[in-house]
């Protein structure tokens, strides 16, 4: 299974998401083709309801534990509770151009 797959499985298992989007923008930084180490991920779940941001991000961030251990380096995370996302038009912001350094070719 590729990371993708394997941080989407992960997510949906664990969180229940109303809407899910796992965007590989590894080709925006500074990695090898086919590095799968940058990622943008929009989660929109009722159980981030009652909890900040900070919080949200460490549950991700936990149930990637073995994603980060074997290779991911960053990710882009909207945590969102299904109010929030339709409150943003249930869209996810673009992500930021990579400041690393130039892109390996």
């Amino acid at each position: 299974m590729n990371r993708q797959a394997s941080i989407e499985t992960a997510l949906t298992e664990a969180l229940k998401p109303l809407h899910l989007d796992v965007v590989d923008e590894s080709h925006l930084h500074a990695v090898p083709v086919g590095a799968q180490t940058h990622f943008k991920v929009l989660v929109v779940s009722e159980q981030f309801a009652g909890h900040g941001l900070v919080t949200r991000h460490r549950v991700v961030n936990r149930l990637l534990r073995d994603e980060f251990d074997h290779g991911l380096h960053a990710l882009a995370l909207h945590t969102w509770t299904p109010r929030e996302w339709f409150e943003k038009g249930g869209t996810a912001p673009e992500s930021p151009p990579c400041q690393g350094g130039s892109h390996a070719d």
